[in-house]
């Protein structure tokens, strides 16, 4: 479909933007995966990328969403918004150096926080300090692969004049060139006659910048060079001779067995220790991000290592651990046996590690959404996966996470697992879902009695307005603490304790057996305390339970059943 064409860059460009290029990734991904021989024939670029795209996508329409009562978001606003969601989406080694490309591009676009938009010498800017960023990010930089496509685009870039529309083509076509010339600069893609995947990738997002400024597609880009038969399959190639991407030369076929990946929470001079240690680990280094804020990917034999030098440096979380398997070019020996599914499993999205660690011991497989940090489809997918069930039950726990969740199923859905959607609203009431499910029943009557459990349960939270805002109960300042009841602001006041009780009361009103509380990390020791006493006092026959949630965003949870 046609879009509107943007003279310059602003918050409305850098939406559409977002959502074109994760069209374009995601009708190119199942290409994009078939390329990919470099720097480990996985077979995963075009995923990584896509899920990268879709974290990215999914944080710019939050913004717009939190604007949609005061405005329009500033460009500062928006491009900020995009790198920190790609920063926290990143997968994989191709989606690590994307997220840096995007970081870049957001330092230059936010650099003046009151400016609505930017043109054409902005863009030329930005990409340029896109690809210098990226190419400082990667530990041991290789030609061939998306650095020099980024590099290639920003070069095209700085020789062209006019707005934003003419420097996004000249970007692309750049990005284009570079991308044909790749398999002469690296020979493992030379061999198997494609492109580099990554770089393929990249000129796909540029291709949507020139949407986005024009109104018009570029034409298509193909996988492999003129004279060479397409690879239609990455097993074809998994008995080839490995090149690192990171590396300064050829690696061996036998590489690293594991690739570790986690955000960190660390200053920079700790990040540049921990840089130094990696390499010394591992090959495939990439550490992005900053202000305090990182994502780092390397592969390594020592996983536990890896992990270990991210705790020395700083708060290492969302690690993930990938053993690549057989028929990957690092890995060699006999056959293991698959492991045997399980009948069936629940996978729920929690916010916090408190939670987690409870939903965790009563059996279920979790995804951590930190606050301002929604976990996007792929990532719940992933959790499907590794439940390793032939039935899935899947609890969002947040009302703005249905979508997302609906999709992650249909694409389980798609790969032969039953899954079934409860629409919980708040992890209280994934609490009482979890505390009815059994697995000995048949599937449909589980999840039958696990969604009556959650209906059954109101939900509340008490949280500290970031904002001035009209709410039902009024308008409220920043710093203001908010009840909400079943989503809706219903309590504004000033003390943390008196909101709670304020709202436990309006909910018990309606009666109720068991109150349960989770508490963030920022709540009142005193609080749980006071809120027993109240129920004791006030309310017969009603138990109360407390759990400690961590860093869950609001400070206090709330359910009554």
């Amino acid at each position: 479909m046609a879009q509107v064409p943007q003279t310059f860059f602003d918050a409305l460009a850098v939406r559409t933007w977002c959502g074109l290029a994760l069209e374009a990734l995601g009708r190119a991904r199942e290409e994009i995966d078939a390329i990919n021989v470099y720097p480990v024939a996985d077979g995963d670029t075009g995923t990584n990328l896509y899920l990268t795209a879709e974290s990215a996508a999914a944080a710019v329409e939050a913004v717009f969403t939190a604007y949609d009562e005061s405005g329009r978001p500033s460009l500062a606003d928006a491009a900020r918004a995009m790198a920190h969601g790609a920063l926290i989406g990143a997968r994989g080694n191709s989606g690590t150096i994307l997220a840096q490309l995007l970081r870049g591009m957001a330092q230059v676009l936010a650099d003046d926080r009151e400016a609505s938009h930017t043109d054409g010498t902005g863009l030329r800017l930005a990409l340029r300090r896109a690809a210098d960023s990226a190419r400082e990010a990667v530990a041991h930089p290789v030609e061939g692969t998306v650095l020099s496509v980024a590099s290639a685009a920003a070069d095209a870039a700085e020789g062209s004049e006019g707005d934003c529309g003419a420097v996004a083509r000249a970007a692309y076509e750049g990005a284009r060139a570079a991308l044909v010339a790749t398999p002469g600069q690296l020979a493992v893609l030379e061999r198997a006659g494609v492109v580099d995947a990554g770089g393929r990738g990249l000129v796909a997002v540029l291709g949507a910048l020139v949407e986005t400024f024009t109104g018009e597609a570029p034409r298509a880009v193909a996988a492999a060079p003129a004279g060479h038969a397409r690879m239609d399959a990455v097993s074809d190639t998994a008995a080839m001779v490995a090149v690192d991407e990171c590396a300064d030369a050829p690696a061996e076929a036998d590489g690293p067995a594991f690739e570790v990946i986690y955000l960190l929470e660390a200053e920079d001079a700790a990040v540049a220790r921990l840089r130094t240690r990696l390499d010394a680990l591992g090959d495939s280094l990439v550490v992005v991000g900053g202000d305090g804020l990182w994502n780092v990917h390397v592969h390594v034999d020592d996983a536990g290592a890896a992990v270990e030098a991210g705790v020395e440096a700083g708060r290492p979380y969302r690690i993930r651990i990938t053993h690549f398997a057989l028929g990957d070019v690092h890995t060699r020996g006999g056959e293991r046996p698959p492991r045997e599914r399980v009948q069936r499993a629940v996978v729920a999205v929690v916010p916090g590690e408190g939670l987690a660690g409870l939903y965790t011991e009563a059996g279920a497989t979790t995804v951590l959404a930190r606050p301002g940090e929604p976990p996007a489809s792929g990532e719940i997918v992933e959790a499907v996966r590794r439940a390793h069930a032939r039935e899935v039950v899947l609890l969002p726990n947040d009302a703005d996470l249905r979508h997302t969740a609906a999709a992650a199923a249909e694409q389980a859905r798609t790969e032969g697992i039953r899954v079934a959607l409860i629409p919980t609203r708040s992890a209280v009431q994934g609490i009482a879902a979890l505390a009815v499910h059994e697995p000995g029943r048949r599937f449909d009557e589980d999840v039958v009695s696990m969604t009556s459990a959650a209906g059954a349960t109101r939900y509340a939270e008490v949280a500290v307005a970031e904002r001035q805002s009209w709410t039902l109960a009024g308008i409220c300042e920043a710093g203001d603490v908010l009840g909400l009841i079943d989503g809706d602001v219903a309590v504004i006041g000033s003390d943390v304790t008196s909101a709670a009780e304020t709202v436990l009361d309006r909910m018990l009103s309606a009666g109720g057996e068991l109150v349960t509380l989770v508490l963030g990390d920022e709540a009142p020791d005193s609080i749980a305390d006071h809120l027993e006493a109240r129920v004791r006092e006030a309310y017969l026959a009603v138990d109360t339970v407390v759990y400690r949630g961590g860093r869950q965003g609001a400070l206090l949870l709330i359910g009554v059943e």
